[in-house]
């Protein structure tokens, strides 16, 4: 256990990690201001928000746990350690359980890369999962007045990077502030999508028009050049069943994106940023805990799958989780062997036809061999004379090389 200073968490847990720590809990120093009791007794500058122990860009060489605990948690632990008893803290990262559907999130931008893959050919695990998990996607906005990028007077700091005279604020992708897409861009497709979902697909949690939305317009407008152009989201709206009018009145009723008051959606979206402590893009949640490694669809439905409470997961994780081909079993309802094994069957006569094969070229080749020395054999004694035998007859090696081996060479 160390105290929370003046460095960042990453190079704390190196340290400790150096002098040989197996793990490391991380005692916070400030009460969170929610917290009158420990704010009381403590006296101290409160903290309005839960700590998020992010990852500073130089983590990539450590390697055991660590977590942070709370000052209140953490002062009972110090006195217990100080009266000299011994304390055991359990450290434990498991995927929570709680019933028979699952819930996840999937937060990103829509300028975002790397998620691009995993938004265009995750419809058919959603649909298939069905009323047995609910999604719910989320677009990342900077606060634009923490940011300071609305002025004293409401004039917008930040220029393109903003809209609501510089209340929402978006990073520019192509770090050009003269061409391309820019922020403010990018805050009006995520809005965008925000009220997609609102009507296509909150009620059910599935929202296959906001999966087919998110494939047509990144084969359709996701460049420079057609980005920010409306005749292309209309195409976009078009082929994935949206109507036009009700994304335009969703986007006006939640208080749209030019003049200098704000955006009821948009404001919900950074209010949840905070509370889930979102740090990195793009994130997965998962029943509330946050998927690391890569973003893709099989490790998320694998992830949604243990998320279930046991024995209630959906007939799909059965069929699926851990399949070898994961596409055509999603496809198909129907895995055709778990991690691209084979059947039994399959195996035993795979046995035999190789023994078979093998066998037959061991017996021909014996045949071949054999035939092949005896050949030798007829031509070494047909360079000998007539020889006489014991019964005083005379008989010529020949003989037996005529009779065609049907004897043996020796008796």
């Amino acid at each position: 256990m160390v105290d929370r200073g003046g460095c960042s968490f990453v190079q704390k847990v190196r340290n400790a990690q150096r002098s040989g720590a197996a793990g490391v809990v991380i005692a916070d120093n400030t009460c969170l201001c929610t917290d009158k009791k420990c704010v009381s007794a403590n006296q101290d500058v409160c903290q309005p928000a839960e700590p998020i122990m992010a990852d500073d860009g130089s983590g990539g060489d450590i390697s055991i746990p660590s977590f942070l605990m709370f000052k209140v948690d953490a002062d009972e632990i110090k006195a217990e350690l100080q009266a000299n008893h011994m304390v055991q803290i359990e450290m434990q990262w498991a995927l929570p359980t709680p019933d028979d559907r699952v819930e996840y999130d999937l937060w990103t931008t829509p300028s975002d890369p790397v998620s691009k893959d995993f938004q265009k050919g995750f419809k058919a695990v959603a649909e298939a999962l069905g009323s047995h998990a609910y999604f719910t996607p989320h677009m990342y906005i900077y606060d634009g007045i923490k940011s300071n990028c609305q002025g004293f007077d409401g004039e917008n700091m930040c220029f393109n990077l903003c809209t609501n005279n510089g209340r929402y604020c978006a990073t520019d992708p192509d770090n050009d502030l003269d061409h391309g897409i820019s922020g403010a861009d990018v805050v009006k497709e995520s809005l965008r999508r925000i009220c997609i979902w609102k009507h296509y697909g909150e009620q059910d949690g599935v929202g296959s028009e906001w999966w087919d939305y998110m494939s047509e317009f990144m084969a359709r407008c996701d460049n420079p050049d057609y980005f920010a152009n409306e005749d292309c989201a209309k195409d976009a709206y078009k082929h994935a069943g949206i109507k036009e009018d009700i994304i335009n009145r969703c986007i006006a009723d939640s208080g749209g994106l030019d003049k200098d008051k704000p955006n009821t959606f948009l404001d919900l979206e950074m209010e949840a940023q905070v509370k889930r402590g979102v740090v990195i893009l793009p994130t997965a949640f998962v029943n509330t805990v946050a998927l690391r490694g890569g973003l893709s669809t099989d490790t998320v439905f694998t992830a949604i799958c243990n998320g279930f409470l046991e024995g209630t997961e959906p007939k799909i994780c059965k069929q699926c989780d851990g399949c070898g081909d994961f596409a055509n079993c999603i496809a198909k309802k129907k895995c055709k062997g778990k991690g691209g094994g084979v059947s039994t069957h399959m195996f035993m006569s795979s046995i035999l036809f190789i023994s078979l094969v093998f066998g037959g070229a061991a017996f021909w080749h014996y045949r071949k061999t054999r035939e092949e020395m005896r050949e030798q054999v007829r031509g070494i004694l047909a360079e000998y004379m007539p020889l006489e035998g014991d019964d005083g007859q005379v008989g010529s090696p020949m003989d037996f090389a005529r009779r065609g081996g049907t004897e043996g060479l020796m008796s």
